[in-house]
Parts: structure tokens; sequence; C-alpha cells
């Protein structure tokens, strides 16, 4: 099996100069599976009530730009609110380093001895994390709090979350505007493939084989469309 990356010292050394890049793959799943979701959930709520594809393309067209932004603003605050946390917290052990240095020193003691650094080794530790203060206050926020140091930019996950969601969510409308005879069928087995597709390319931040991650997402965006339909079903008296 091939390595992931080159472990080559010079190869090393620019890998890491270069640090660690957000990963948006989480906006992009997100997004995509809640897009494809929700939108064939009212193709498949308005089939089951019996309406007319006209009323299926306006709500799904509707449901793809205010789903879709609302996604993207509520993706925006969560990342946002991480980001300010994490600022919140950086400030508290900047006054705590100042106020309680060797309060602050003693936990970083604690913290390695957990580890199983003793002696002259954790000696050594404690004294060259808390010889820079940035160097200090990025093992607190890991070590203390389990924050992350890379941390997603709030615009760019919006972006990407509204982008996959109306990409995606727009698959299970293609049928109703572009094709005729069975719509419902095509769109049931276009939304299928989105939600086996973004199972797949899930599976590669994860050690579960790309099938079966495909078949998982699969099952969950169906079993949420099948419930759609159900509903709008048994409501189909009332429109």
């Amino acid at each position: 099996m091939d390595n992931e990356h080159s472990h080559i010292k010079q190869e090393i050394s620019l890998r890491l100069a270069q640090g660690n890049k957000p990963n948006y793959i989480r906006d992009w799943v997100y997004g995509g599976i809640d897009g494809t979701v929700t939108t064939f959930a009212v193709v498949s709520g308005v089939v089951g009530a019996q309406l007319s594809a006209n009323i299926i393309i306006i709500l799904g067209i509707s449901n793809l730009l205010a789903d879709g932004l609302s996604m993207a603003a509520g993706n925006y605050s969560a990342t946002k609110t991480e980001i300010d946390d994490r600022e919140r917290i950086c400030e508290i052990e900047r006054r705590h380093i100042r106020d309680a240095p060797d309060g602050e020193r003693e936990e970083i003691r604690q913290i390695l001895s957990i580890k199983g650094l003793t002696g002259n080794a954790l000696n050594e530790a404690v004294a060259a994390i808390s010889s820079d203060e940035k160097t200090w206050i990025d093992f607190m926020l890991n070590e203390e709090y389990g924050l992350a140091a890379t941390l997603r930019t709030p615009k760019r996950s919006a972006i990407v979350t509204f982008l996959a969601f109306v990409i995606c969510g727009a698959v299970p409308l293609v049928p109703f505007i572009a094709t005729g005879g069975d719509v419902f069928t095509v769109s049931l087995i276009m939304s299928g493939l989105v939600f086996f597709l973004i199972g797949t390319v899930k599976s590669r931040w994860a050690l579960v084989a790309w099938w079966r991650s495909g078949i998982e997402t699969f099952i969950i965006g169906m079993a949420a469309a099948g419930c759609a339909y159900i509903v709008g079903y048994f409501l189909r008296g009332i429109a």
C-alpha cells in the first residue's frame, strides 16, 4: 500500500511549513445531502398529494433558493461562532499566562505527565512550550479545551454549502422540467443516484468502503423522501 505522503526530510519540512489547510468537504456533504433530501421531499410530498407538476416546479425552485440561502446563513453563523469562541478562549488563556504563569505551567506539566513524560524530558518540554506565548496558548487550546488549530472560514463554508445545496437539490426537479412520461420515477432514480454519489465521495475521508458509504447515504436520503411521500399521500384530500 502506497504512503499518503512522502517521508523525505526536505519534503517533510516543506509540508509542515505550508501548515494545515481547512477542509470544506463537511460543508459540501452537508449541503448536498440536505439539498437533495429537501427538494425530493417536496417532490414526493406533492406527488403523493396528487398535485400538478407546475406546483412541484414552483415549490421546488422556491425551496432551492430559500432553503439554500437559509442553510448558507446558518452555516456561516455556526462557523463564525466557532471562531469567536476560539478567540474568546485565547484571550482567557492569554490573561491566565499573564496573571498566573506558574499555574499555567503546572497545567502543562500535568497534561504531559498524563501522556507519559517524566523527569528531565517533562521539565524540558514544559520549559519549551512555555517559552513562547503563541505556542503556549495553542497547546492549551488543543490539550485543555480540545479545539482544532485550523478552522474553516465562515464565508467559504457558506458558499460551499449553498452551491452544494443548489446543485444537488436541483437534480430531483430536472425530470419535471426537461422530460415527459413517468417523471416521478426518473426523479426518484436520479435522486437516489445523487445520494449514492455523495456517499462514495464522502468515503474518501473515511475508512468505510466507498460502496458501503454510498449505500448508507442512499438509505438515509430515500428514507426521508419516503416519509414525505407518505405524509403527502395521506393529506392529499386537503388540497
